[in-house]
């Protein structure tokens, strides 16, 4: 067998291979343009006036762009409270460090649940001002803040601690569980309060939310064409061991 035929399996091995890495490279670059569209949008929408919160016949069609929009819905708060826990680095009320989100049942006019993260309460509170900071308001009120899409835990999560109510994933179909608002009838999303609605004593602190987006398209792609390249250099070598072979001396 000749040379070149020795190369004619391994070429088109080598050349499909090539194809799909260079495949994957060129998705994750679209993906990288949708997603920096996305992220725009949102960082636009965040301070447009809010619109009416997704009603139950909207829930099948919520998708990601729906992330962050600015809602608002009325109805009462309904008693009992879950915490998310979180750390503020770069806050933008007065406080920061360790603590929880908390997170409160809100019935809506329409007979439907949402759960509202009214705000941050940092570690270290006396049990006093935890229940002075967990009173709820009475009565019928509005209230409005950024969307926020439920999120489940991965296998890197810390489990939730139910005896303290403190979750470490956005899992606001469990949380409603434990509050016993879950079911067909709470939403898939939660609402973070806007800064204006943080109470006279300033907590739960409103408006701490971090408005980020997961965007690794640019290393994955990146990691692709490197892998492509690196085809292409090893089939080359191999190549010009087949073509070129050296004499033995």
């Amino acid at each position: 067998m000749g040379p070149v035929r020795k190369l004619i399996i391994p070429a088109i091995a080598a050349a499909v291979a090539l194809f799909i890495l260079l495949n994957l490279g060129f998705w994750q670059l679209n993906r990288l343009a949708w997603k920096e569209t996305l992220i725009r949008q949102v960082e636009a929408g965040v301070s447009k006036p809010a619109v009416n919160a997704p009603r139950p016949s909207a829930w099948s069609d919520i998708a990601e762009q729906d992330d962050y929009k600015h809602v608002s819905v009325k109805g009462e708060y309904q008693d009992g409270s879950v915490f998310y826990y979180t750390s503020l680095s770069n806050p933008a009320g007065p406080l920061k460090g360790p603590g929880v989100m908390a997170y409160s049942p809100f019935r809506t006019e329409d007979g439907w649940t949402v759960l509202v993260n009214r705000g941050f309460l940092p570690h270290g509170l006396s049990v006093e001002q935890e229940k002075t900071a967990l009173a709820l308001p009475a009565g019928r009120t509005e209230i409005s803040g950024l969307l926020r899409l439920s999120e489940k835990p991965n296998w890197t999560t810390p489990a939730p601690d139910k005896e303290d109510r403190i979750w470490f994933a956005r899992d606001t179909e469990a949380m409603g569980d434990v509050l016993g608002v879950g079911g067909p009838d709470l939403a898939p999303y939660s609402i973070d309060l806007d800064a204006s609605l943080t109470p006279a004593g300033g907590l739960p602190q409103a408006g701490e939310t971090i408005v980020r987006f997961k965007n690794d398209h640019l290393g994955y792609a990146l990691t692709w064409f490197g892998l492509a390249a690196t085809l292409v250099g090893v089939f080359l070598t191999y190549a010009a061991t087949v073509l070129w072979p050296r004499k033995s001396r």
